[in-house]
C-alpha cells in the first residue's frame, strides 16, 4: 500500500505508538495515509479504538514476525 509517512514505534508499549501516531497525524494533510510499524500486539486493538474515536480511517492492519503493521488515513 502506498503512503506518505512511516512510523517506527518498533519495542514501544502502550499507549507510546498512538502518542506519536497522533503527533504524526497532525502533521499530515487530509487524505494522506500514515504506516506505524509496531511490536506491542495490543496495537491491533489500540489502533482500531484510536480510529473509531478520532475519526481518522484505519485502512488496513497486518501481523507478520511479531510486527503489527497499521495504516491510517488522515481525516
Amino acid at each position: 500500500m502506498d503512503f506518505h509517512k512511516e512510523l517506527d514505534t518498533r519495542g514501544l508499549n502502550c499507549p507510546l505508538p498512538i502518542l506519536k501516531a497522533k503527533k504524526a497525524l497532525a502533521d499530515m494533510h487530509s487524505g494522506e495515509i500514515l504506516k506505524v510499524v509496531a511490536t506491542d500486539p495490543g496495537s491491533m486493538r489500540d489502533f482500531q479504538a484510536f480510529a473509531r474515536q478520532t475519526g481518522n480511517e484505519l485502512v488496513e492492519q497486518s501481523a507478520a514476525n511479531d510486527e503489527f503493521v497499521h495504516f491510517l488515513r488522515r481525516r
